[in-house]
């Protein structure tokens, strides 16, 4: 990447953050309208990691980072430590990829 990429990169990001606080007091949003934002932002996120989960390259990731996910995501909604959830989540796939289960 040159360096004016880095930079535009760069100033676009910081417009984006800057435009929330600026805009903020200007525009005005129905509560109902916050509350569809706020749902499609999870629903995003969830496709996000669904996708990220079972595929890799284009093709099937296995089973262990499918397993892995699946126990970090049981403890994050049981309200586990942030740390217990992410080495939970890591060990349950190291573990089943070196029993050979990784599909």
């Amino acid at each position: 990447m040159t360096l004016g990429v880095i930079f535009a990169l760069a100033a676009g990001t910081y417009a984006m953050r800057l435009a929330g606080p600026l805009l903020r007091g200007r525009i005005q949003i129905s509560e109902r309208l916050e509350q569809l934002l706020s749902i499609a932002a999870i629903v995003l996120l969830g496709a996000f990691v669904a996708t990220s989960t079972a595929f890799e390259s284009g093709s099937f990731a296995g089973w262990a980072r499918f397993a892995g996910v699946a126990v970090g995501g049981v403890l994050a909604w049981r309200r586990a430590p942030f740390v217990l959830v992410v080495a939970a989540a890591a060990a349950t796939t190291a573990l089943l990829r070196l029993t050979g289960l990784a599909g």
